[in-house]
């Protein structure tokens, strides 16, 4: 006698004999590419200076609200074949928009935010990196920059107690807001669970770390976990991970910005993962 799927639901997609777990993960995984692309926020995204504006307007996901920018750099988007028709401004224009210290290059760009990928669609391979509350956009923009040059999957961040992906942060990515996908959960401790789930090794990175990261049985996927400086990893953080490991350095400073800890475990990683 046929056997009947678990919850009297039809598996067409489950294969002959699998488990009641095989098929309640399928099931999850459906869900969740069903539900990949959640409706972006309704505030623009802030873009300003010229890798940031150019990545942008290349990517053919970016939704453009306002393009201004000077003469001289409507005239370099004309050179580089960008074609777009900004509104031409004097660059008091643009710097009245921005921070005092914010360097604009001629361009300033409004755009909707791309849309975040569910932890649970991620695809099991290569490198993700999830920070624990890392607020600084200047930093966040660094690991947005460093992940993209070792090609990482994606960055998980939280829902709150983050950087807005936005001005600063834009600026500081230089452009890997284009390249590297950015996914939001509102439980870091489940979205560490999830990404478990799909097979990831998940491996913090903290300077009380009782493993030398380097020495670790390193494997693909493999997630790493950072938290914002001076607080480190939380205590469920830490506790949800397979490892907590630190970077064993040879000077008296036991401990690196947060962005140069993360270019530096990607290379580590890098390396040990043969280039994955």
């Amino acid at each position: 006698m046929a056997t009947r799927p678990p919850s009297g639901r039809s598996h067409a997609n489950a294969k002959p004999g699998a488990t009641r777990q095989q098929i309640e993960r399928r099931e999850r995984f459906e869900r969740a590419r069903r539900d990949a692309l959640r409706p972006a926020a309704d505030g623009p995204v802030v873009m300003y200076g010229w890798h940031t504006v150019t990545a942008a307007l290349r990517n053919p996901a970016r939704r453009v609200r306002k393009l201004l920018a000077t003469e001289n750099a409507a005239r370099r988007l004309s050179e580089e074949g960008i074609a777009r028709a900004p509104e031409l401004v004097r660059p008091s224009a643009i710097a009245e928009r921005l921070a005092p210290d914010a360097v604009h290059q001629g361009l300033y760009l409004e755009t909707d935010a791309l849309p975040s990928p569910a932890v649970e669609a991620l695809p099991a391979q290569g490198v993700v990196l999830v920070l624990d509350q890392i607020t600084d956009p200047h930093n966040v923009g660094a690991i947005l920059r460093s992940a993209a040059a070792f090609a990482a999957s994606a960055i998980v961040t939280t829902q709150r107690h983050s950087a807005d992906v936005t001005g600063a942060l834009a600026k500081a990515a230089s452009g890997a807001l284009e390249l590297v996908p950015l996914v939001s959960v509102q439980n870091l401790a489940r979205g560490l669970a999830a990404l478990k789930q799909s097979g990831f090794l998940v491996v913090g990175l903290d300077s009380s770390g009782d493993s030398d990261f380097a020495s670790l049985p390193l494997r693909a996927p493999l997630a790493l976990v950072l938290g914002a400086e001076g607080k480190g990893l939380r205590q469920l953080t830490k506790e949800t991970c397979d490892h907590v490991a630190r970077i064993e350095l040879p000077g008296d400073i036991k401990s690196l910005n947060v962005s140069n800890a993360a270019a530096l475990a990607l290379y580590v990683a890098h390396r040990h993962l043969g280039g994955l």
